[in-house]
């Protein structure tokens, strides 16, 4: 079989935003990489506001002295992006709940849930855990009240509530009208959800 020719693309690369992130999440100024790598400041001013490609050579000593991988530089950010209406159903129990994932099944940074809550919808009987350092509750529409073991919260429109995940919890709409919510948990819960 033959292999198809790839054209190479004209589209420059654009570096600079990244040499320039690495360079200031280790709190170096221009000068500090400047003096360490032997090449002028402005130059590099110039690299990192993409005017200018260093020499393969140059590349190799920067990402040395910003301790990232010249891979790093041209790696392809790992996007997912999830419509309106169109993620997953998941369904964590609850009564009167439509429950959508909104973050990639495979993101085990955190996880994302869009829940629907109909009028006078609830969780489960039970106070439960969801196996997940923090679960953050945003109110986008409607009022919804969180029950934990000592406290309760009513919560309206724009409001947000933090919380340990682990902290036994259920939640409970005691109105005639709608739930719009999001639950964020970090990291993702394994199994289970807000």
């Amino acid at each position: 079989m033959k292999a198809l020719p790839v054209e190479p693309s004209s589209a420059p690369v654009a570096i600079g935003s990244r040499i320039r992130a690495a360079r200031q999440s280790q709190r170096l100024t221009i000068e500090h990489v400047a003096d360490a790598t032997g090449l002028t400041k402005g130059f590099l001013s110039r690299v990192e506001r993409d005017l200018t490609s260093p020499s393969v050579a140059s590349l190799v000593t920067l990402c040395q002295v910003l301790s990232i991988s010249i891979g790093d530089l041209f790696a392809v950010p790992e996007t997912h992006l999830t419509l309106r209406g169109e993620g997953p159903r998941i369904s964590l129990g609850g009564e009167g709940i439509v429950e959508r994932l909104l973050t990639a099944r495979s993101e085990r940074r955190l996880q994302v849930l869009s829940s629907t809550i109909a009028p006078f919808g609830r969780g489960e009987s039970e106070l439960y855990a969801v196996d997940c350092d923090v679960d953050v509750l945003h109110i986008i529409s409607g009022e919804l009240t969180l029950i934990l073991t000592q406290d309760s919260y009513d919560l309206k429109a724009g409001d947000t509530l933090s919380f340990p995940g682990r902290e036994p919890h259920t939640w409970e709409n005691r109105t005639a009208e709608p739930v719009e919510a999001l639950f964020i948990l970090v990291p993702a819960a394994s199994g289970s959800g807000a």
